[in-house]
This record gives C-alpha cells, structure tokens and sequence, in this order.
C-alpha cells in the first residue's frame, strides 16, 4: 500500500466505535427499534460522516425523538477541549434526522466526533453520546489517498441475514482504512420487499431481518424512510459509517427499477403510478439519510464535485434525475439523452477547471455494457457496436471534449449489473474514434442478487480485460459473488492502482494507470 501502512489507526477504533454504533438496536430476528419514550434522546441509528473536503465534513445523526443536534470535535479521542458545533432542532418534519456541516477543520488530519442529542426543552438533559471519526483530505500530495466503492444494497430480497453475519462486506472495505467510500447507487431497494425467509436452489433457507416498511414497495414518504432505517439495522453498516465517511449517489431503485422522469407506472404492486410522485418523496428520504453537500441547495441535485487534495476530484454523476424517456436507443439526435444538457455543460466545465491528478467520473450506470430495459435500453449502450446513437451521442460528446481539451488522468467508476469487470476502451477498436484511451471499472453488489456479465457495445472499442461474474441469474449472498473495488493514489508516483476484490477483501484484478495521460 502507498501512503499508509494497514489496518491503520481506524483498527484501534473499532472496538469502541461498533459498539457506540450498536447502541439501542436489537439484535433479536425480526425485530425493530423500540425505543423508549422516557428519559433522554437516543442515537441508536448511528452517526454518519459525508462530503469530506480537506477543511469540512458533514455529520449526520437520527434521534428517536424531539432533539438539539450537538457535535464536538477533537484531535483526540480524550475529546480534550472539544469544539462545539451547534446542529438543527430535530423532528417530524425531517424523521428525526439532522445533518451539521463543519468547517474550518485541519486537513489530512484524523477528526473525533460526538454527537449529542439534548432536550429542546432542557439542553442540560442530553442523550448519551454517539463518537465516530473520519479523515479529512490532505492537501499535501505525499499523503496519498485510498477510498473503495460499491453499490447494491438489500436487492431482490436479499436483505440482512444474522445467521450469516449481515452485511459483512462493510467489514471487509473498512479493514482496509479508506479515506471514503463511494457508493454507486441502489443504496436501498425500494421496489424490493423483504420476506421473513427465502428458499435457496439447493434446499436451504436465507432469512431475513424483516420490517413492516419492508413488507411491500415503498409508495409514501413513511415507507420510503422505513426503507433507508432497514440498512441500518445492520451493526456492520453502523460501524463502518461511524469510522469512514461516504460520497453517496443514487440510481433506479431509490425509486422503482428502471425509472425515468415522466413515466408512468404499470407495475400492479403499486396504487401510486405517477413515478414524479414517488421520486418526490424518494429524494426527500434521500436527503434526509445521506449527508450530502448539495440536497440542501434550492435545486436538491444530487450530482457534484468532490475535491480530495491534489490528487483527487471525484465527479458524482446523476444518471436518473435528467434522463429522457427509455427507449430503443437509435434516434440520431439525442440532446437531453442520460444526463440532461445542464449537467453534460456542468461536467465538462469541472473537469476542465479540474488541477486534480486524477479526475474520476462516479458513473451510476456503466458506458459500454448494454443493460436492457426489454424492449427498450435502460443505460447507454444499445447493442448496436456502430455510430453513436442515442444516449450514446452525449457520451461520445464528452469523450471529444476530454480530446480536444488534454484532460488528463479520467477514470470512470461504476456499479449497478451486479457482477465485477474492468473494461478498456480504444479507438482503435471502436466505431467511434475520436476519443483517446480510457478505463472503466465496476463493482458490487454489497448484498443484492448476482448477475450474468452483460453484453459489450463495441461503439468505444471496450476490450473486457476482466470479469467475475456468475452463469445464472439472481444467485444469493449466499453463494457468493459479492464485490467492492478499491483505489490507492500513490503519493509520491502518483500512479493509480484499482484492485477489484471479493467480499472478503480478497484481490481478483489490479490494474494501475500512470499520471498525467490523456487517456491511458
């Protein structure tokens, strides 16, 4: 490893962070919370940190009633002449959930967080308070950066299974002491009820923690916030987001599989077919269980830039929101296609401001890997390896533009099919030429259904150069086929190496790119 020996300070933590992440929860199937309504706020859901910079960080709690948000920071976890952040007053209106924004913070500089909850009515009764910590970006080089990615949570009734220990992979990507964790998308599976128990091909039974939010697809804004609490049912999960902080996105099934703006519904589970109505509510839930940086702009967007040091700008794309309408995929003009004009206009500006090493494109949805939506096309490519159409006609637009323009050190990111690869785009391969090289990686799930490799569009000349991925369709967590990915900046070479691993953290693929190309 480059810039830090494993497993790092964060392992010394780990102990006492998992258990202040535990607190209050049940660990008894089927369960849920029930907190008691005496005495003094609760944090039993955790504490999560997001949007980290080298100078800021956003800490997100949810009480289990009325409650003043108060964090204190420190160097140290003695907490040692603490500073004080005053939070938001939490409650109904936002479930009980509160995000404070600090600033001003040390860069590359290992940040310990309490969170305490205190009675509106008497700021002397506080709850007992909830610690994590998180890194802020370095703004020296030789620091290096490390952070994993996934995505895929909870799909196709695959939800939290305690005989096999629940979402185990978060141990895994937080043993190898990542700076952040970039989650991809399908953070819950709104559209994906989950049953008390599962039958599995050969006989045997998965079952589920189960509750009432999960018990059908998620139409009102209850059931849609029931749905991102399910999650944190899960002790791993509690403990990896009290000591790694997140840049998270969203894809389809924050909504409904395969949503677009304007569709309407013919999915007979639901009441409520207008899927405008549904995304309203999603992205409410949305933001009010992530810390994310621009939710609490006017606009809501999801998609933003990141800036980790000078090394690293994460540019965390929305795949979902802007899109135009599903289709075959084969019109010759496609202003709006996948990302909206707004946000193609926004895209190449920032990458080309961007002085970062490294520029990585956090994709929602992969470039070259047809994913169908029968009969029409749910991602980019649509199987047809000539010219661009479609939504392919933006794609290749920005690839010209990072051309034209000498942008150097473009990864793209990805999650979403379900299996893991490495694909290689060249021009000289493609229908399309006029783009140079580029890499593009994608893991997951983290606990969701594994699927079969998707078919290539060789329109960009995509060579897979690996792939692990099952034959049939929908295997269990159970079996396996459970994926992250991990990328090491090195601090003094300034390679970037990407190392596609198993659940258990075990190494499948390495590939590492050199600085300063355009196109590799």
């Amino acid at each position: 490893m480059s810039h830090r020996p494993l497993p790092g300070r964060r392992s010394v933590l780990r102990g006492s962070l998992a258990a202040s992440a535990a607190l209050s929860l049940p660990t008894a199937l089927g369960a849920a919370p029930a907190f008691a309504r005496s005495g003094r706020p609760t944090a039993g859901w955790g504490v999560q940190a997001g949007d980290v910079t080298c100078d800021s960080g956003l800490v997100w709690v949810r009480s289990d009633r009325p409650a003043r948000m108060i964090v204190e920071t420190s160097a140290t976890e003695s907490f040692r002449n603490p500073r004080r952040w005053h939070g938001p007053l939490l409650g109904p209106g936002t479930d009980f959930t509160g995000t404070t924004r600090l600033h001003g913070l040390p860069s590359g500089e290992q940040i310990h967080y309490r969170v305490l909850l205190a009675d509106p009515d008497d700021p002397r009764r506080a709850g007992e308070p909830v610690t994590g910590t998180f890194r802020t970006a370095s703004a020296k080089r030789r620091d290096g950066v490390r952070f994993v990615w996934s995505g895929d949570l909870a799909g196709q009734g695959w939800g939290i299974n305690p005989e096999l220990g629940g979402y185990r992979i978060y141990d895994a990507m937080g043993a190898l002491d990542p700076d952040f964790f970039l989650c991809s998308g399908d953070n819950i599976y709104a559209d994906g009820p989950i049953t008390g128990t599962v039958a599995l091909p050969d006989g045997r039974t998965w079952r589920n923690i189960t509750t009432e939010e999960k018990a059908k697809v998620a139409e009102t804004l209850a059931e849609f916030r029931g749905n991102f609490r399910y999650n944190l049912l899960d002790e791993n999960l509690r403990a990896f987001n009290a000591r790694v902080p997140s840049i998270v996105q969203w894809d389809d099934h924050e909504v409904l599989n395969n949503w677009y703006p304007g569709e309407i519904i013919t999915d007979t589970r639901y009441t409520e077919k207008n899927v405008d109505v549904l995304a309203a509510r999603a992205r409410r839930a949305f933001s009010e269980y992530f810390p994310i940086s621009t939710l609490r702009r006017p606009d809501g967007r999801v998609y933003r830039a990141q800036h980790h040091g000078p090394l690293l700008d994460v540019f965390v794309l929305d795949m979902r929101t802007y899109r135009n309408a599903n289709s075959p995929g084969d019109q010759p003009v496609d202003p709006q296609g996948i990302l909206g004009r707004e946000q193609l206009e926004w895209l190449k500006r920032e990458l080309s401001r961007s002085r970062a090493v490294w520029k990585v494109i956090a994709a929602d949805m992969p470039v070259g890997l047809v994913v169908p939506d029968a009969p029409n096309i749910e991602a980019v490519a649509q199987g047809d390896p000539g010219k661009p159409l479609g939504r392919e006609l933006q794609i290749a637009e920005l690839l010209r533009f990072v051309k034209n323009r000498r942008i150097t050190g473009t990864v793209w990111l990805t999650a979403d099919v379900h299996h893991t690869s490495a694909q290689h785009y060249q021009p000289s391969k493609a229908a399309f030429t006029d783009f140079e090289p580029f890499w593009e990686f994608v893991s997951g799930p983290l606990n969701a259904g594994a699927f079969p490799a998707s078919a290539l569009d060789a329109t960009f000349g995509p060579d897979r150069v690996f792939v692990k991925a099952p034959t049939t369709a929908n295997v269990s967590p159970a079996d396996g086929y459970q994926f992250f990915g991990e990328v090491d900046i090195d601090g003094h070479s300034g390679e970037l190496t990407v190392r596609l691993r198993e659940q258990d953290g075990a190494v499948l693929f390495t590939q590492t790119l050199q600085p300063g190309l355009v196109g590799q």
